[in-house]
């Protein structure tokens, strides 16, 4: 079969081919979905997408090790922030690490993995790298974005070279809040908010999260914040 056979042939069965659905209540590995149309429904679940901000010019500007220093220590951070906090790590996309959370209050605790991350690069990471790097002036940023919603996960790729994509708002909300302009750590949606625990959204009566527009989609109600969480 030539090369463009094959590809005629995937395409023409993917869209031909019924789906197999089945829900779950943990997030899948790639190993528990098939590469045919099979999907696995999460019917409620939080995405915590966290970005390194300024990277491009991060690249453009420093020395290669420098920014390979500072994604490493970021990326570490957030991973295990994510995991601490109960959350599934799903995927890494160069400056980018994504979270899935489903457990008991999961954007409860999606939101403290938030906060979390914030006080690593305020008073982990950022120390440790001018300690190091005194002379460079580097603004090391990021963002973290949330949102809630129904998730299905399918296999995509090809045999031996494949991953889960995950389809559904949450996972595109999350990463596009990453890219909003404004001067807030962490951006989640009115749905995320309205999850929100006593504990992750108030500190001493204090409501850590402000309301604002989010004027890049529709005007929609979203919640910032640059609180912290010490752990």
């Amino acid at each position: 079969m030539s090369l463009k056979e094959d590809l005629e042939e995937f395409s023409s069965s993917t869209f031909s081919t019924q789906w197999d659905e089945r829900t779950s209540k943990n997030v899948p590995d790639p190993a528990d979905i098939r590469l045919s149309n099979d999907a696995v429904e999460l019917t409620e679940a939080t995405v915590l997408y966290t970005d390194l901000s300024g990277s491009t010019q991060l690249v453009d500007t420093e020395i290669w090790y420098v920014a390979g220093e500072i994604y490493k220590t970021f990326l570490y951070c957030a991973a295990k922030l994510i995991r601490s906090n109960g959350g599934t790590i799903t995927s890494y996309d160069g400056d980018r690490v994504m979270g899935i959370f489903v457990d008991g209050t999961h954007t409860s605790n999606a939101a403290k993995c938030a906060l979390g991350i914030t006080y690593a690069m305020e008073h982990i990471v950022k120390p440790a790298f001018q300690s190091q790097y005194p002379d460079l002036g580097t603004n090391i940023g990021h963002t973290t974005g949330i949102d809630c919603s129904k998730l299905m996960a399918a296999r995509t790729g090809v045999r031996g070279d494949n991953d889960i994509v995950w389809i559904g708002r949450a996972a595109n909300y999350a990463a596009k809040l990453t890219e909003v302009k404004s001067d807030y750590n962490t951006l989640i949606t009115y749905e995320a908010y309205s999850r929100l625990n006593k504990v992750s959204k108030f500190t001493d009566s204090v409501n850590m999260w402000e309301k604002r527009k989010w004027e890049e989609h529709d005007s929609s109600t979203i919640y910032g914040s640059n609180w912290y969480w010490e752990f």
